[in-house]
């Protein structure tokens, strides 16, 4: 039987091509969304992939919509904590709703996703969690103080958790990735692309979501088992840790 693979924020941009490369590797896929209905309907329907819409930064939501998850396809062992949102500003303008928003998205969602998963994990001595971080969270950036923060605390959550559960069979890793060529980075204007932000990453390229979805199918595999409390970074060589 199928591994089942639960991905927040699976059906749009880094997302999609996660829940879709899992499906690839074997593994039963559940993919969540949090608005936007037509998308989510349409990667549905063009992939096969189960689709469940709620709210990542609720726990109530959480437990509710892994219980049904578990209730449809069986029991999740492999989490991808990938949902993310922007509300950009630089910190003295910044208005205590950006701040929250971007937190409970971005940050809280690691805990109410992974708490209500992780007792399951332990007690058949197998899981596999993988949070999607940033560069940014690595370095900072202008005018991302919410961002910046909320993903660096990735990197603090996943080398704890990591530590407590090793012993179960359980690892937990996230991935750092660069300028992707997503939706959002896209919208970027051209010149502001080839001159503020290509001269910076070495390979001289945008990275594509593929490129960090096979960093999730890596991480997720059972021979990965020796592999935890680890940042995969994922950047072009713009910051090398």
């Amino acid at each position: 039987m199928a591994r089942v693979a639960l991905v927040t924020g699976g059906t749009r941009g880094i997302g999609e091509a996660i829940s879709v490369a899992l499906k690839a590797a074997g593994y039963t896929v559940a993919a969540t969304y949090g608005g936007n209905d037509e998308a989510a309907h349409k990667f549905r329907d063009d992939t096969g992939i189960h689709v469940y819409k709620w709210d990542v930064g609720d726990f109530e939501a959480c437990k509710d919509g892994i219980a049904k998850v578990e209730a449809d396809l069986g029991p999740v062992d492999v989490l991808v904590n990938n949902a993310g949102i922007t509300r950009d500003g630089v910190l003295h303008r910044m208005d205590p709703a950006a701040w929250r928003a971007v937190i409970a998205t971005n940050l809280d969602s690691l805990f109410n996703m992974t708490r209500n998963v992780i007792e399951g994990m332990r007690n058949r001595n197998y899981g596999r969690i993988i949070s999607i971080s940033s560069i940014n969270g690595q370095k900072g950036q202008f005018g991302q103080a919410n961002y910046s923060a909320a993903k660096a605390g990735v990197f603090g959550f996943t080398k704890a958790v990591a530590q407590e559960n090793a012993a179960k069979g359980v690892t937990v890793n996230a991935i750092a990735p660069g300028y992707i060529a997503t939706e959002m980075v896209k919208a970027v204007p051209e010149e502001v692309l080839k001159t503020k932000i290509l001269p910076l990453i070495p390979t001289g390229r945008l990275g594509e979501p593929e490129e960090i979805a096979r960093c999730v199918v890596f991480l997720a595999a059972e021979e990965a088992g020796f592999i935890t409390g680890a940042t995969l970074t994922a950047n072009g060589g713009q910051y090398m840790t």
